[in-house]
């Protein structure tokens, strides 16, 4: 349903460490930067593909959380995510777990980014 998601965040350069770093086992990877008169914006992509996630700097003081879900491709996935949060002292909302009241074999983590928005990683077992 999605084509990209824009996200606006204090510090670029902060972010976009702690996404390469903690999403980094899904496949996450720069695809884009584009340049500004102060600071940059970073386009994410999975393998190949174009960038879908977007970061750039917040042009305002209001803050509101967000909630973003990375696809991961099986389990092992997640719980890699979850390794690499732990291991980067993230604050972890949820832990992976199965949660049947979504639906039967979804599996996810729930984190806290460096803005305080809820991003998670699921794999949806189909």
């Amino acid at each position: 349903m999605l084509d990209h998601l824009g996200v606006q965040v204090a510090d670029v350069d902060a972010s976009l460490a702690f996404y390469l770093r903690v999403f980094g086992p899904l496949g996450m990877r720069e695809a884009m930067r584009i340049p500004l008169d102060e600071g940059f914006v970073a386009g994410f992509g999975i393998g190949e593909g174009p960038p879908q996630f977007w970061l750039s700097p917040a042009r305002g003081s209001e803050t509101r959380e967000l909630h973003v879900a990375f696809q991961a491709p099986d389990r092992a996935a997640v719980d890699a995510v979850h390794e690499a949060a732990v291991a980067a002292g993230v604050e972890v909302l949820h832990a992976p777990r199965e949660w049947p009241e979504y639906h039967p074999g979804y599996y996810a983590v729930f984190l806290r980014d460096l803005d305080g928005h809820n991003v998670e990683a699921v794999n949806h077992g189909f």
